[in-house]
């Protein structure tokens, strides 16, 4: 970590990930697109933009489409709305917190009015009680599993805190009249914005070995510094003094590190700032919402 008079700056990279089952992930979903009357695309709440996958709109172009803002939980509530209002422009635009259910109940009711015409034309043909089928889609770790859980109201996928969970597809049956078919998350090949990379890795969806851990949270960091000070400061116990004489400082991000870091007790002998523990902190209390309900994107921007 440069402790420095300067401001640290994240490296120039353009950060490419993509291992090979997620090629292969793509070319499935284009083949059973083709038995598919109604598709979910699952984003992250807190990074709408950068956790879409941009060739879905291609692969699910001419379906019937429902955009699913998930991990409102997580969220700025305000933000939220204006994603929904600015998403809802595109595709039937829904909230979500799959880990408490909220506004999951929504979905099923939403697929049925969707379908409703083309199941009287159907009904009309002899056809009755024909079975709606979804797929659901979306990047590593904005929450398919449990989503797909409270869906479906059983235990039938394994969730975790970590991308790279769901591997194979699976159809899930919901309620009398609908199937979902799971598919693994699919990142694209190479994120073209430095500021893709970082939020995707702020919300630990590109896993933590890939990049710096430390470089991470000093990033994160920054961000929260302009749009949530009061968060850092009411987690951190952060008076009015002990701010403004970190943000007099040239480093003040490493300064508000440190300080962080002598209030949860990331130090090493000598006095100096354990800087992988105190990155584990806060990029922790970060994704779990221990530091307040963050947004990284707006629509405006």
């Amino acid at each position: 970590m440069q402790k420095n008079n300067e401001e640290k700056s994240f490296p120039k990279v353009r950060l490419s990930w993509y291992p090979g089952h997620m090629a292969k992930t793509k070319r499935q979903i284009m083949e059973d697109m083709k038995l598919i009357d109604v598709v979910i695309e699952l984003l992250d709440a807190r990074i709408p933009i950068s956790s879409r996958n941009p060739d879905i709109k291609n692969l699910t172009k001419n379906k019937k489409k429902i955009i699913i803002l998930n991990k409102i939980d997580l969220a700025d509530s305000n933000a939220s709305k204006k994603w929904q209002e600015y998403f809802s422009k595109e595709a039937v635009t829904l909230l979500t917190d799959s880990n408490s259910g909220t506004g999951v109940d929504k979905v099923s009711r939403k697929i049925e009015e969707m379908m409703k015409e083309v199941k009287e034309k159907e009904a009309q043909k002899g056809r009755i009680n024909k079975t709606t089928r979804v797929m659901i889609l979306g990047i590593p770790n904005v929450g398919k599993s449990s989503f797909i859980n409270r869906i479906s109201k059983k235990k039938s996928m394994e969730v975790a805190n970590y991308p790279g969970v769901t591997r194979e597809k699976k159809w899930i049956r919901i309620g009398k009249s609908q199937e979902l078919l799971d598919t693994p998350g699919v990142l694209w090949p190479k994120f073209e914005s430095e500021e893709v990379s970082l939020n995707l890795a702020f919300t630990g969806t590109i896993k933590d070995d890939i990049l710096h851990l430390t470089d991470i949270c000093y990033e994160l960091l920054k961000v929260l510094m302009t749009n949530y000070k009061s968060n850092l400061m009411e987690r951190y116990k952060i008076t009015e003094d002990e701010w403004n004489q970190v943000i007099s400082m040239n480093n003040k991000t490493y300064e508000l590190m440190k300080l962080i870091a002598r209030k949860r007790g990331a130090i090493v002998s000598g006095g100096k700032t354990d800087d992988e523990k105190v990155s584990r902190i806060i990029l922790e209390e970060f994704r779990s919402g221990k530091i307040g309900k963050i947004t990284l994107e707006l629509p405006k921007d």
